[in-house]
């Protein structure tokens, strides 16, 4: 049987920021790899790397070194043009502010992907409306953001990942805004998106919410450090 491609393979990737006389290395050297369908946590102090990782991962910014394949191809040496491309077909985000345009409606805000993807009116309606249903907002499409309580904007936020059927999905800190209730929420609807097939990537610093990921992978001063067995 043909050994399957990871959706994320990180091989010896540094990140080196300078500015002036200043250089900080970010990341150090960092080899990775997240299998279809795997929910994986990164977890690690404040500056351990997380956040560049993440904008790595998101192709949000670019290796100094090293190599990222996603879903098998080569994205670390692409242009700016390209990279946009990726964000935008092959990567779903969820961030812990939420990001939603506060004058549009969840569903507006949930076809916002695929408007800069070319999709049609109709099937960007379509496709949005089905996703707010797949996170139990089918009664709330019309609310804007402000009408929704911070549990409800993140779901809203996840439908938006999800609509462009992505390779990978982000997720940063995504319960650092909520109470402890649509937090337990927010977390379940991963669980389960997880269980139906999506390929997740989930960055905290809580250990609680790190833990019901499939594995999590420990930073510290931008190296991996520790990868525990599965939890399950």
């Amino acid at each position: 049987m043909a050994e399957r491609t990871p959706v994320i393979a990180l091989e010896h990737v540094t990140k080196v920021y300078r500015t002036g006389t200043i250089v900080v290395a970010a990341l150090r050297g960092v080899t990775l790899s997240i299998e279809e369908g795997e929910y994986v946590a990164v977890m690690g102090p404040s500056g351990s790397g997380k956040s560049t990782l993440m904008h790595i991962l998101g192709c949000l910014d670019v290796p100094t070194t090293g190599a990222y394949w996603l879903a098998g191809e080569n994205v670390s040496g692409m242009d700016e043009i390209a990279l946009a491309s990726v964000r935008c077909h092959r990567i779903g985000f969820v961030f812990q502010q939420f990001n939603l345009l506060p004058s549009l409606s969840a569903l507006r805000n949930v076809e916002v992907p695929l408007s800069y993807a070319g999709i049609s009116r109709v099937e960007r309606r379509e496709r949005a409306m089905a996703a707010l249903e797949r996170v139990g907002l089918g009664d709330r499409v019309q609310h804007r953001p402000g009408e929704l309580s911070g549990g409800q904007q993140q779901r809203v936020a996840i439908a938006r990942a999800l609509v462009s059927n992505p390779a990978l999905i982000l997720a940063d800190e995504p319960t650092g805004a909520l109470d402890s209730s649509s937090a337990a929420d927010v977390m379940a609807l991963l669980d389960e998106l997880h269980r139906a097939g999506s390929t997740l990537v989930l960055i905290t610093h809580d250990a609680d919410v790190a833990g019901v990921a499939q594995r999590s992978i420990r930073l510290l001063d931008g190296l991996v450090v520790a990868e525990p067995e599965p939890a399950r």
